[in-house]
């Protein structure tokens, strides 16, 4: 087996895993079927709108689009839905990183 390097997090999942924490649910099917229905309706794109950006913020989309591998619209929408969905947040202007 390949040696890889984990994070904190992956390290701590796999310490899980091989503490035998998971169980298996009963009713795997129907929990594959329900999740692969939320993922459907999560990534199903039936709206269009026209926004209005600056060049510059444009061009910095498109060039971490190209970075990530995606297309500039396949990106846009990705923040907006994390954003909605709360795993985005606005930077509070009043702390530092660090």
């Amino acid at each position: 087996m390949k040696d890889y390097k984990l994070d904190k997090e992956e390290q701590e999942l796999l310490k899980s895993i091989e503490n035998d924490e998971w169980v298996s649910v009963d009713n795997l099917q129907d929990e594959i079927k329900e999740h692969q229905e939320i993922a459907k309706n999560s990534l199903k794109k039936d709206k269009r709108i026209n926004i209005r950006l600056s060049s510059f913020d444009l061009e910095a989309i498109k060039t971490n689009a190209v970075e990530m591998g995606m297309p500039y619209q396949t990106l846009i929408s990705s923040i907006l839905h994390q954003y909605i969905s709360g795993r985005l947040v606005p930077l509070d202007d009043n702390k530092t990183a660090g």
